[in-house]
């Protein structure tokens, strides 16, 4: 290998975030359904199963909420957003259905999606962001630590995930 092919930069595709429209609906679920399963996240009490998943534009363009895609070459690998959390205090939203393709995983748009999910949350008045995930959701559990996020002993509200063991939460 010679000097300067050590020391060239690694080029990465850019990648775009935006705010989910109809038409990615379909490709959506197929992440959250790849994805899901890939952590043991597939059982009964997973968001896998949340009615949403068939249809994320409208339920996102209700007020609060905002879920947003990831695109990588101009196809959608991944997305998040935030919603109220279910019985909880006013001022506290959740992040919620932040799932990634393998080949968006580790070129930082995990990084970027959490901050256009926070500056949205923020946006819309939320002052705290909880979520849930599972035990083996390393990666995404140290995003969420890098983020700002304290580890909770019990889950908060109601969010109907029983089989999600790990909660979080940070203020904004």
């Amino acid at each position: 290998m010679s000097p300067s092919s050590q020391t060239r930069p690694i080029e990465i595709s850019p990648i775009k975030i935006r705010p989910i429209e109809p038409r990615d609906d379909a490709v959506v679920a197929a992440v959250i359904r790849a994805v899901m399963p890939e952590f043991g996240a597939d059982g009964p009490g997973f968001a896998i199963h949340d009615a949403e998943v068939d249809g994320m534009s409208a339920a996102y363009a209700q007020p609060r909420c905002a879920y947003f895609v990831v695109e990588r070459d101009g196809v959608v690998v991944g997305g998040g957003g935030i919603a109220p959390l279910q019985n909880a205090e006013p001022d506290v939203c959740e992040l919620r259905k932040m799932y990634f393709l393998p080949e968006a995983r580790g070129i930082g748009a995990g990084k970027a999606m959490m901050q256009r999910c926070l500056d949205a949350a923020r946006a819309l008045g939320f002052s705290r962001c909880y979520l849930e995930t599972l035990t083996g959701m390393d990666g995404a559990q140290a995003l969420y630590q890098r983020s700002g996020f304290t580890a909770l002993r019990a889950p908060m509200g109601g969010t109907g995930h029983f089989s999600c063991d790990r909660f979080f939460i940070r203020e904004l």
